[in-house]
C-alpha cells in the first residue's frame, strides 16, 4: 500500500475523487442491491461485513493474489469475486457458530417463523474477527505470520482472527436480553458473558477507531517511532486495545450514549479515515511537514466523518424500519458498505481505472 501511495502523489486529489465516485457506486449496490433499504441491511449487512477479513487478507496479505497474476481490470475483478464468494461462505459459517445453520436465512429478509436470521445475530461474530484481522494486520505487523509466505500467511492470519474473534464473542456476550423461547426458537448460543451483544460490538468499533487513527491516518505514528519490534508491538496493542475500551466507557457511562449510537459514531470516523487515508492519500496534508500535516489529518478526518454521520442520517430518516433502528443501518452503511468498497478499490483494485489514466496522462 506504501509503494502504491508512492507512485500516485501528484494524481491526487483526482484518483481520490474517481475512487469516490467507484465507493459511492458500490455503496448504492450494496444499500439498495434487493430493492430496498431495509431488506438490502438485513440480507447484504452481515455478508458484507464478514467479506471484512478476506478482504483484509487479500489486500494487506496476499498482496492481490491470485488476481495479481492477470493485469488489470482482471486483476480487481478476479479478487472480487473471491472475496465476494468467500463471504457467503464465512456468513454460513458464522450462522453455524451463534444459531442453528440454516443457508435459507443467509439470502432472505424474513425467512420465517423458527429460522434464524442472520441479522443482527451474526454482527458481533463478524466484527470481532475483522477488528482481530485488522489487530494482525496494522498493529501486529503481520508477526510472526508474515514469515510463512504470502499464501500460507493470509489463510493463517483468516484462520487466527476468526479463532480469537469466536473466543472474544464467548467470553464476552450475553444475550439475556432476548426471551429465552425466542432464543430457543433460533437456536441461538448465550455464551452467557458480561455484556450484551450490541455493547460487546460497540467496543469493538471503538477499537476499531483507534486501529484506523493510528495505523491508517497517522500511518503508524508515534508507535513506529519505537525502533525495537517487541515493544513496538506491546506498545501498539496496548494503546488501541486501551482507548478504545476507553472511548466505549467514557461514551457510553459519562456521555450517555446508547451502544448503537457509538457503534454508528465510531463507524463514521473509521469511514472517514479510510477516505482521507486511503482514497486521498493523506492529500493535501502529505504536502506539509509532519506536525502540521497529521494535525490537518485529524481535522478532516473528523469533519468527513461527521458529514458522513449526518448524510447517512438523513437516509436513514427517510426509511420505516421494524427489525433494525437508523443507527443499525448508519454503522453497517459506514464500515461494511462504504469501508468494504474503498479497501477493495485501493488494495485489491489497484485504483482501476483511475491510476492507469493518471500514468497515461503522466
Amino acid at each position: 500500500m506504501a509503494d502504491l501511495q508512492r507512485q500516485h502523489p501528484a494524481g491526487q486529489p483526482w484518483l481520490g475523487l474517481g475512487g469516490l465516485l467507484l465507493a459511492a457506486a458500490v455503496f448504492f449496490a450494496l444499500a439498495l442491491g434487493t430493492g430496498s433499504t431495509t431488506t438490502s441491511l438485513l440480507i447484504l449487512g452481515p455478508i458484507s461485513t464478514f467479506a471484512l477479513p478476506a478482504v483484509a487478507m487479500v489486500a494487506f496479505w496476499w498482496n492481490d493474489w491470485p488476481g495479481s497474476r492477470l493485469t488489470t481490470p482482471w486483476t480487481g475483478l478476479i479478487d472480487t469475486v473471491l472475496v465476494a464468494a468467500a463471504a457467503v461462505v464465512l456468513t454460513i459459517a458464522g450462522q453455524a457458530i451463534i444459531e442453528r445453520s440454516d443457508v435459507r436465512a443467509v439470502f432472505e429478509a424474513n425467512p420465517g417463523p423458527g429460522i434464524p436470521a442472520t441479522f443482527p445475530a451474526t454482527l458481533p461474530l463478524a466484527g470481532a474477527a475483522f477488528t482481530a484481522m485488522l489487530q494482525l494486520s496494522l498493529v501486529c505487523e503481520r508477526w510472526p505470520l508474515g514469515s510463512l509466505g504470502r499464501f500460507r500467511s493470509g489463510l493463517a492470519a483468516l484462520a487466527l482472527s476468526w479463532a480469537a474473534g469466536t473466543g472474544a464473542y464467548f467470553l464476552f456476550v450475553n444475550l439475556d436480553a432476548l426471551p429465552a423461547a425466542e432464543r430457543a426458537a433460533a437456536g441461538l448460543r448465550n455464551p452467557g458473558g458480561p455484556i450484551t451483544a450490541t455493547g460487546f460490538g460497540s467496543a469493538l468499533i471503538a477499537v476499531g477507531v483507534w486501529q484506523a487513527v493510528f495505523f491508517i491516518a497517522l500511518r503508524g505514528w508515534p508507535v513506529n517511532t519505537i525502533t525495537r519490534r517487541l515493544p513496538r508491538l506491546l506498545t501498539g496493542n496496548a494503546l488501541v486495545i486501551g482507548l478504545g475500551v476507553l472511548t466505549y466507557i467514557v461514551l457510553r457511562d459519562l456521555a450517555h450514549w446508547q451502544p448503537a449510537a457509538i457503534s454508528a459514531a465510531c463507524g463514521c470516523v473509521i469511514s472517514a479515515a479510510l477516505i482521507v487515508a486511503m482514497l486521498f492519500e493523506g492529500w493535501p496534508a502529505g504536502r506539509l511537514p509532519p506536525v502540521p500535516g497529521r494535525v490537518l489529518t485529524l481535522v478532516l478526518t473528523a469533519l468527513v466523518a461527521l458529514a458522513l454521520n449526518r448524510a447517512l442520517a438523513a437516509c436513514a430518516d427517510g426509511v420505516h424500519w421494524t427489525r433494525a433502528t437508523p443507527d443499525d443501518w448508519i454503522t453497517t452503511a459506514a464500515l461494511s458498505f462504504i469501508g468494504a468498497g474503498i479497501i477493495v478499490h485501493v488494495g485489491i483494485g489497484l485504483r482501476w481505472p483511475f491510476a492507469q489514466k493518471t500514468k497515461e496522462n503522466s
